[in-house]
């Protein structure tokens, strides 16, 4: 998993010099935080329905959409996939009432 996040990683780096008329990601980037935002939620939104809906190759899909669309805001926040990944390593066998204790209490 990690060579795909990393390969997007890279290429997500490329499209911030690229031109906006002729990159999808560019053109992301060029509406700035709040338009990649906006597309993340549509995707987030567009994920729960096919998740309520049922159909697993329609799920799959609309997840894929709704992790590139988080890469292109992680990459546009200057933070790489392993961050998140370290992140989710972190966490691992901790039990997530626990975890959550630990963030309000400090």
């Amino acid at each position: 998993m990690n060579d795909i996040l990393n390969r997007l990683s890279d290429l997500l780096e490329t499209r911030k010099s690229a031109d906006p008329q002729s990159s999808y990601v560019a053109k992301l980037y060029s509406k700035g935080m709040n338009g990649i935002l906006k597309k993340v939620g549509e995707e987030a939104a567009e994920t729960i329905i096919a998740a309520k809906d049922g159909e697993k190759s329609q799920l799959i899909y609309e997840t894929a959409d709704l992790w590139f669309h988080t890469l292109v805001m992680l990459a546009h926040a200057g933070i790489k996939p392993q961050e998140v990944l370290d992140e989710l390593a972190r966490r691992e066998g901790l039990s997530g009432i626990d975890e959550k204790a630990a963030r309000t209490s400090s």
